[in-house]
């Protein structure tokens, strides 16, 4: 998870941009601080997905293959 500062400066220097433009060693952080989050919601996400069990009204696991194979993957590493 992204610290709040971290979030707090992105939409900052955001605004900044929109306003009156960012000189370049604050679009660098910018990218930088970019980058980190969406590696950081990537990894959330892929997290979330893998730990996702789809049961069927029957009560019949159904989770996909490619999920299941995701998970299995996971712990032998």
């Amino acid at each position: 998870m992204l610290s709040k500062e971290k979030i707090a400066r992105i939409s900052e220097l955001s605004r900044k941009s929109k306003s009156t433009g960012l000189s370049i060693e604050e679009a660098k952080e910018q990218s930088a601080l970019r980058k980190e989050y969406l590696e950081t919601f990537r990894a959330t996400m892929r997290d979330t997905i893998e730990s996702v069990k789809v049961i069927d009204p029957a009560g019949n696991d159904v989770t996909p293959l490619k999920v299941k194979q995701a998970k299995k993957g996971k712990f032998l590493n």
